[in-house]
């Protein structure tokens, strides 16, 4: 009887077990590559999801390390950034980091933002859900790399609060032909009329 109630034990022993190492597998890890600029969700140990981003700029570095988030905020507002807003935030330092959605899409895959992770609305809004239904608890941000210096050259985007006008970030469009290129062009025509070439030069001489 002693021996079958050790068996009973044992067996109960080993489901607790497995069913902690079940709920300790589905656990999220977001991993944000700096480097790269790209975001690697993983549920149950397989990567699910591989995003563009946008992490610190120069004088922002988006921290690295092993972060646990504590806090979901699904309509955000930043409160030192002209109140821009920051869809899906989900929180993980203390000093005001989040993994939060953002409008300047165009821009993801730069090093722009104040030291937040941006990702696309729609993309936010995803990783936001599974979050939130995997629990904060279960859920690891781990951030590493660096500011790529080819990102870091480059004009900086708009950051938080910042309006973009759609145009930000691309090459100056300039006429094909300025007045003055026009007009020094046309003939090669200088004040008289006359072009430049010898022919016209000789025949200036007679028409004054």
């Amino acid at each position: 009887m002693r021996a079958q109630n050790i068996l009973y034990a044992s067996i109960f022993a080993a489901g607790l077990g497995f069913s902690s190492a079940a709920c300790a597998a589905n656990a999220v890890v977001i991993s944000v590559d700096k480097t790269s600029q790209r975001m690697t969700v993983s549920v149950d140990g397989a990567a699910r999801y591989v995003w563009p981003v946008s992490t610190g700029r120069p004088g922002f570095d988006t921290p690295n390390g092993t972060f646990h988030p504590f806090r979901l905020d699904a309509d955000h507002h930043s409160t030192v950034y002209d109140n821009a807003p920051m869809p899906h935030s989900i929180f993980f330092t203390e000093t005001g980091d989040a993994v939060h959605g953002f409008f300047d899409t165009p821009h993801l895959g730069m090093a722009v933002s104040h030291g937040c992770v941006r990702l696309s609305p729609a993309n936010a809004a995803v990783l936001y859900g599974l979050v939130e239904q995997t629990g904060l608890s279960d859920t690891t941000v781990i951030v590493h790399g660096r500011i790529p210096t080819r990102i870091a050259a480059r004009r900086e985007a708009p950051a938080e609060g910042e309006a973009s006008n759609g145009t930000y970030g691309r090459e100056a469009t300039t006429p094909r032909h300025r007045p003055a290129d026009v007009v020094a062009s046309r003939n090669s025509a200088d004040e008289d009329g006359f072009g430049s070439d010898p022919l016209t030069a000789f025949l200036k001489k007679f028409v004054r």
